[in-house]
C-alpha cells in the first residue's frame, strides 16, 4: 500500500508564504515524476507544477516566479514553496506521484488527500 500525505496548509494573508510537504510512504521501489495540483471551490482541479526524477521542473503560468517545487528522494517527499501568495491561490492542494512498487511493476499514479490553503486579502 502506498500513501501520500500532504501537510503545511493553512490561512495566510496576501503576500505571505507557505511551504507544503507531501511524503510518500509504503511499498515504494522508485518514484518518477511528482506534481502539485489544486482545486478551488467550484472549479476543476488544475495542474500547478511538476518535477521529474531528473529534477526538471515546470510551472503553470499563474505561479511561475512565485512557487518553487523541490524533492528529497531520500525522504520520498516533495515540497512546494509558495511565496507572494494571492487570494486566487486559495484552493485545496493535492500532490501526486508516479511510482513503482516493485522493480518489475508498472508505473502508477497516486494522489494525496489534499491540504487547504486559504489566502485572505
Amino acid at each position: 500500500q502506498v500513501q501520500l500525505v500532504e501537510s503545511g496548509g493553512g490561512l495566510v494573508q496576501a503576500g505571505e508564504s507557505l511551504r507544503l510537504s507531501c511524503a510518500a510512504s509504503g511499498s515504494i521501489f522508485s518514484i518518477n515524476a511528482m506534481a502539485w495540483y489544486r482545486q478551488a471551490p467550484g472549479k476543476q482541479r488544475e495542474w500547478v507544477t511538476g518535477i521529474t526524477s531528473g529534477v526538471s521542473t515546470n510551472y503553470a503560468d499563474s505561479v511561475k516566479g512565485r512557487f518553487t517545487i523541490s524533492r528529497d528522494d531520500a525522504k520520498n517527499t516533495v515540497y512546494l514553496q509558495m511565496n507572494s501568495l494571492k487570494p486566487e491561490d486559495t484552493a485545496v492542494y493535492y500532490c501526486s506521484a508516479n511510482l513503482k512498487t516493485t522493480s518489475w511493476g508498472t508505473v502508477r499514479g497516486y494522489w494525496g488527500q489534499g491540504t487547504q490553503v486559504t489566502v485572505s486579502s
